[in-house]
């Protein structure tokens, strides 16, 4: 079990539920409350089936602390909710890429789990293959905008962020999750520095 989690567990449970604090339109959902551990052998069953491995701070995060709930926006997605997506190539004239979902175990590419929900085509994701494995990234299915990626190396310092800015009484409006310094390139599957 990494050694953050313990701490991430103290914070989360000094955060009390105020509605509307944080303008998240899922806050209501969770209610800062986490749900049930998840078994490692369910970990085990997904990876299998999808032919993937969790990033390991995510995995000690589901199967150590809770495999659904407290995030933000309107909280974790238990793991059989969550589905894989691929990167779409950006679009003529506005560089911007969306996501197709990925029906098929494939390692072909770069694969993202979708692991929050945030509403309408907008995605919280973490990558699984590739070269953003382990980051968490902000897009939209539709390519409207991003995907930016978090200056956050692992889950649990992305979402340790969360739970100190949520204790500070900031919004999420307010996080800077991502990086502006960080996004995708339009043409390539590498990070490009926006300096």
């Amino acid at each position: 079990m990494d050694s953050r989690i313990p701490r991430l567990r103290r914070k989360l449970a000094h955060i009390p539920y105020a509605p509307n604090r944080s303008h998240s339109f899922g806050e209501e959902r969770h209610e800062f409350r986490l749900g049930p551990r998840l078994p490692k052998a369910r970990a085990d069953a997904f990876e299998a089936e999808h032919d993937v491995e969790l990033p390991q701070p995510y995995r000690d995060f589901l199967t150590n602390t809770g495999g659904s709930g407290a995030a933000p926006y309107y909280g974790l997605i238990p793991l059989e909710g969550c589905a894989l997506f691929t990167m779409n190539p950006g679009g003529a004239g506005t560089g911007s890429r969306g996501f197709s979902r990925a029906y098929r175990p494939t390692r072909d590419g770069h694969l993202f789990l979708h692991i929050i929900e945030r509403g309408c085509s907008d995605l919280v994701l973490i990558g699984v293959t590739g070269p953003l494995t382990g980051r968490m990234l902000l897009g939209n299915a539709d390519g409207f905008w991003g995907p930016n990626v978090s200056s956050a190396p692992d889950f649990l310092a992305w979402y340790e962020r969360w739970l100190d800015h949520m204790a500070a009484g900031l919004d999420n409006r307010a996080l800077e999750l991502t990086s502006p310094r960080l996004q995708v390139h339009p043409n390539r599957h590498r990070l490009a520095s926006k300096i």
